[in-house]
């Protein structure tokens, strides 16, 4: 239980600051026009029995701008990888030559492009709903401190409006995380 109004401050920056990075690992995973090894690296590939993520089971490269070749450490891994990739639905096509997958990327084309922004901008809305999230939780948390007399009311407005400050400058994060992301889809 948090007994102080900055274990609850503490608290909510750790969560705010997981969402930022969850948002990161995901808008990753969105497709640009070029090659990159985090369009794959976290598909989920079942590998033994478990789901694993592909970055952990393959070695991924981009040996020229619009190629992913993936080298699985175990072979007997590839058909399950290419099966994953078409699953996971980057609208890529993976080949399977018995030895590496190659993923050709190809150009995006404009309506391809405007799709996987608005993927990005519910992406980057998930995550400020998870901000918001933390910031209401975070102030009802102050405020039964407040009320079973463990912090003062000069501390509760200052942790409240903390948490605000806190919250305004993670939201900011995911609005630049979105912005550079969109350029990058958009080819810019």
């Amino acid at each position: 239980m948090m007994e102080s109004a900055d274990d609850v401050l503490l608290e909510a920056d750790d969560r705010m600051s997981k969402a930022l990075d969850f948002l990161g690992e995901q808008l990753a995973g969105v497709r640009t026009g070029k090659a990159s090894p985090h369009l794959v690296e976290n598909v989920q590939v079942p590998y033994y029995g478990t789901l694993t993520r592909l970055k952990e089971i393959a070695g991924i490269a981009t040996p020229e701008p619009g190629l992913i070749v993936i080298n699985a450490y175990d072979p007997t891994a590839l058909p399950d990888i290419e099966r994953a990739i078409l699953a996971a639905n980057l609208g890529v096509t993976p080949k399977n030559d018995g030895r590496v997958i190659r993923v050709p990327i190809p150009p995006l084309s404009e309506e391809r492009r405007n799709e996987l922004v608005k993927v990005a901008k519910r992406m980057a809305e998930e995550s400020r709903v998870s901000i918001r999230n933390v910031r209401r939780d975070s102030n009802e948390h102050i405020k039964t401190l407040q009320k079973s007399g463990k912090i003062t009311e000069d501390e509760k407005d200052a942790a409240i409006k903390e948490i605000q400050s806190s919250t305004d400058e993670y939201t900011a994060k995911v609005d630049k995380a979105l912005a550079d992301r969109e350029r990058a889809i958009m080819g810019g």
